[in-house]
């Protein structure tokens, strides 16, 4: 290994800046593909045209979909969308038509859960490790998608690492446990009730009743002042609650209540199943580069119960983990707000010079899953274009380089420095496996991005914008078309619904799939219609995971 680098990976830790640092490497890590990736099916869409749409018609209070209604999740991540876009529109760096402004709270959400994982991290197992822990968070696969995506998750992470933080904090040291932690406490955890629900609040309490029951007391939580606490966490989301029940006559409550969250526990929603231990088997992959270390750490972290900072990062962890593989319905990114305290557990054990090397079968198989994990990505990435498009790209094959320069700096540091460095060396060389990942490959496909390019074919037929209304599509639904398209667009159920739109209006235009276009001729014929094609949109619908065709065509004017 390079001696600059071994110097890099040695003062990190100990830097005189350390939040600099880290945010430097989030944005070396997170920025490729930030701004060029277009609108993603499903949920990115839905929550990006939602937002788009409170901003459009100025009522922040209810929350719709096109002309429906969206009671799936509270305001606050719309609230968050909202206002980066009109940060972004008033500084003239973008409109609200692209997809990027609506990523920014994903985006801040994340890095202020690096930094609180590092500030908090530093009373739990010290500022070595908590640095260390901090780049292995920035650098998760998990995260590093859900930078990218404008939803819920990367925000709710921040108000989780906060809370623990401070939780964490309370058991601790109860005595020097402030009033103003304890109102910052409750106050994060209201916000993250708007975020998403319960969530947040469960974390912390599932940490709370694992830490009384093996402590058999809590003497913390009086310092936690929960009889003014819990108050000041309703109000901070108490007064959205009222309003949106009152505008929906309580069909939000109803709604996200009974038909989202308590379907999301009882089945797999949207086909989202998988078995108890679905997470255990996604982890080499949620956590890469850093599962081989996190993996290490496990026996030693349970040997070491009894040390405080241990035990509560353990109580944190487990039972949220627990929580989410017992929920029916499973997403790799719903396990994330344990990810901060598993991150913290495995940098401590690698910080620690009198640690306890773990067993060689544990670390064989965690060296094991990071060259399958590296190996994966970089083959996928290089074969994606000709999969997807049909045509090779050398920007893809860039991928490969980047995987397996990943897996040799990370082995040669193992090797001569030691696994705390060998940990900060995947996090760092991390950088340009992503770089060609998210910014050279993703972005240059043709086949997924069917919405934008459907757009684009509209505005050539209308420059104007004079289509908005006036268009309907049959064949394809998916959220990213009406993001890209406008909410205006009229989904329709078939061929002949599509003719039957034409007729309403001249010079309307439908954009008809090919399974449905045989039903759309027969039915211009009984009509005695006359269109003219504009051209026609291959693609790959990955949602559905099938190919389709849409020909557009346009109504005599």
């Amino acid at each position: 290994m390079l001696p600059a680098l071994r110097d890099t990976l040695d003062r990190l830790p100990e830097t005189r800046w350390p939040r600099l640092w880290l945010t430097l490497l989030c944005l070396a890590l997170w920025l490729p593909g930030f701004f060029t990736l277009p609108p993603g099916d499903r949920d990115e869409s839905r929550f990006a045209q939602a937002s788009r749409q409170m901003v459009d018609s100025g009522d922040y209070v209810r929350i719709r979909l096109g002309q429906e209604e969206r009671n799936k999740k509270p305001a606050g991540i719309y609230w968050a969308q909202a206002a980066s876009v009109q940060a972004v529109e008033a500084l003239g760096l973008g409109h609200r038509g692209e997809i990027w402004p609506y990523r920014l709270p994903s985006l801040l959400g994340a890095w202020l859960a690096v930094l609180a994982t590092f500030h908090w991290g530093r009373v739990l197992v010290g500022r070595r490790a908590a640095f260390l822990a901090a780049a292995l968070l920035a650098s998760s696969v998990v995260l590093v998608v859900e930078t990218h995506i404008a939803k819920t998750d990367a925000a709710l992470l921040a108000t989780v690492a906060a809370a623990m933080g401070l939780l964490g904090r309370a058991y601790l040291a109860p005595p020097t446990f402030t009033a103003a932690q304890a109102a910052g406490f409750w106050a994060v955890l209201g916000v993250s009730i708007l975020l998403k629900g319960p969530i947040g609040p469960l974390v912390a309490l599932l940490a709370g009743v694992t830490l009384a029951a093996a402590d058999r007391g809590a003497p913390w939580l009086r310092r936690l002042r929960p009889l003014w606490g819990l108050p000041l966490m309703l109000a901070v989301a108490a007064p959205w609650f009222v309003a949106i029940g009152i505008a929906t006559e309580g069909r939000f409550f109803s709604e996200s209540v009974g038909g989202d969250m308590l379907a999301k526990v009882s089945a797999g929603e949207e086909a989202h199943g998988g078995p108890p231990g679905y997470y255990l088997l996604l982890f080499p992959l949620t956590a890469f580069p850093a599962a081989f270390l996190a993996l290490r750490a496990l026996p030693a972290a349970w040997r070491d119960r009894l040390n405080p900072g241990t035990r509560f990062l353990l109580a944190w962890a487990a039972p949220s983990w627990l929580m989410f593989e017992a929920v029916a319905t499973k997403l790799p990114h719903y396990v994330l707000p344990a990810f901060p305290a598993v991150m913290l557990l495995g940098a401590a054990w690698a910080m620690d010079p009198l640690r306890r090397p773990a067993p060689r079968w544990l670390a064989a198989l965690g060296m094991g899953l990071l060259v399958v994990v590296a190996a994966a990505l970089g083959i996928a990435a290089a074969l994606l274009p000709w999969f997807a498009d049909h045509r090779p790209d050398p920007v893809a094959l860039l991928a490969l380089p980047a995987a397996g320069l990943l897996v040799w700096g990370t082995l040669a540091a193992l090797r001569r420095r030691g696994i705390a460095q060998a940990g900060l060396a995947a996090a760092l060389l991390a950088v340009p496996l992503y770089a060609v990942v998210l910014g050279g490959v993703l972005p240059r496909l043709t086949a997924p991005w069917i919405g934008p390019r459907l757009a684009e074919l509209l505005a050539e037929a209308a420059p104007s914008g004079e289509v908005q209304g006036q268009f309907g599509i049959v064949g394809y639904h998916e959220p990213s078309l009406v993001f890209a398209t406008g909410a205006d667009t009229t989904l329709l159920r078939d061929g002949a619904a599509a003719a039957g739109f034409l007729a309403g209006a001249p010079g309307r235009i439908v954009a008809v799939s090919d399974r449905d276009k045989a039903a759309f001729f027969a039915a211009l014929e009984q009509r005695a219609l006359a269109v003219r094609s504009l051209g026609t949109v291959e693609g790959y619908n990955y949602t559905r995971g099938r190919r389709l065709t849409l020909h557009v065509f346009q109504g005599a004017t």
